[in-house]
């Protein structure tokens, strides 16, 4: 069988990606790992890659490593959109995920911003996705959602989201299952090759992964219904031959997503890690 037929009739992939920044301080702020330790940690924990603002030395110590990497940028200005494009481009990126904007963008602006952005970067050979993230111009659902259909209606194509459902989340104040609430775009969702799994409530962007005692928090175990809803709808979709890209999101008490009294970031990335890939090896099975 051709190379390129067993490709489009293989099964969904998927990749997790972790940040970089849940090895802040790691193991403590006085003596923390270079960053080739903690990239050879990450090889060791099983991740299948990492996410940055990538540079000469992530790209250095991803070959050596045999790791993938996930680009990275924040940007409101579209003259800087090539040269960061460019710079993560250069240094191995296999995708570039992009907080887009302020809080305060219009939404038309939004759209032009965002349609130049995956133009340029489809143009340049590496897709762009956009994150929903709070203080960015998708903060809110309903500017996610505007911002989404102009894109359409200037295209006429979907538009590349890396899906955050952490902010949306706590802007909406919900209560679990949260599914009912978030997972409303299943087009959007399906054609999305970013996902970012932070475990959330309508409360806390963050919620600890365990309690402390190496047992799974009370707050995950209501939040795991909905990884397991979110994988099934992004399944439901023609994903034969797709890959997916997910990263368990948990930031550090450096930028205030952790608290120093809960379990620390790194060790419950990993502990994400296994619940999220049991999780897509169960609803796999359940797609076929």
């Amino acid at each position: 069988m051709p190379a390129k037929t067993a490709a489009i009739n293989s099964p969904p992939q998927i990749y997790q990606i972790v940040n970089l920044w849940s090895l802040w301080d790691y193991p403590s702020a006085r003596k923390e790992w270079t960053l080739e330790k903690k990239i050879a940690a990450v090889k060791e924990a099983g991740f299948d890659g990492f996410s940055w603002q990538l540079e000469a030395e992530h790209a250095r110590l991803a070959a050596k490593y045999n790791l993938r990497t996930m680009g990275y940028f924040s940007s409101a200005k579209p003259t800087e959109f090539k040269s960061l494009i460019q710079q993560n481009l250069d240094h191995g990126a296999v995708r570039i995920n992009v907080q887009l904007g302020d809080h305060d963008t219009p939404v038309e602006k939004a759209i032009a911003m965002a349609v130049r952005l995956v133009e340029l970067g489809d143009a340049m050979g590496i897709p762009c996705d956009i994150e929903v993230h709070r203080d960015t111009c998708t903060e809110t659902p309903e500017k996610t959602y505007a911002i989404a259909a102009g894109f359409k209606k200037a295209t006429g194509q979907l538009i590349p989201l890396t899906w955050d459902f952490s902010h949306l989340s706590v802007i909406k104040h919900l209560t679990a299952p949260y599914w009912d609430r978030l997972l409303v775009a299943p087009q959007l969702i399906q054609h999305s090759r970013q996902i970012h799994f932070r475990p959330f409530n309508g409360h806390h962007a963050q919620i600890p992964v365990t309690d402390g005692s190496g047992k799974i928090s009370h707050e995950l175990s209501q939040w795991i219904p909905f990884l397991e809803k979110t994988l099934e709808m992004w399944l439901a979709g023609k994903q034969t031959g797709k890959e997916l890209y997910v990263c368990p999101e948990m930031g550090p008490v450096r930028g205030g997503y952790n608290f120093a009294q809960l379990p620390n970031s790194w060790e419950d990335a990993q502990v994400l890690r296994g619940i999220i890939f049991k999780a897509w090896k169960k609803c796999l099975a359940a797609s076929r």
